[in-house]
């Protein structure tokens, strides 16, 4: 019988937190824009998350108000909010 380990960003509030540090150590390119493959590929290929992961993380933030997703959906914003989870405040 195998064991299946926990997935650690199953759960979409800890997704959106991890996103959230990736965002924070991105540069933006301009108005604070962060495009979306900046934060996808480290969190999927990196940390070994998957694609429905990744979505209910991003939706997640977006809904918490911690980013800002584009029409296009090629680029996200840090807002406010997601800023001050990393400082603690």
């Amino acid at each position: 019988m195998k064991h299946v380990e926990g997935r650690p960003y199953a759960d979409p509030q800890a997704a959106a937190r991890k996103l959230i540090e990736l965002c924070a150590s991105t540069q933006p390119v301009q108005d604070g824009r962060i495009h979306i493959e900046k934060i996808n590929e480290p969190f999927i290929f990196r940390l070994k998350a998957s694609g429905p992961e990744f979505g209910a993380g991003l939706a997640c933030a977006i809904e918490q108000g911690w980013l800002e997703l584009h029409e296009s959906g090629t680029y996200v914003r840090l807002l406010s909010p997601g800023a001050d989870l990393l400082t603690g405040k």
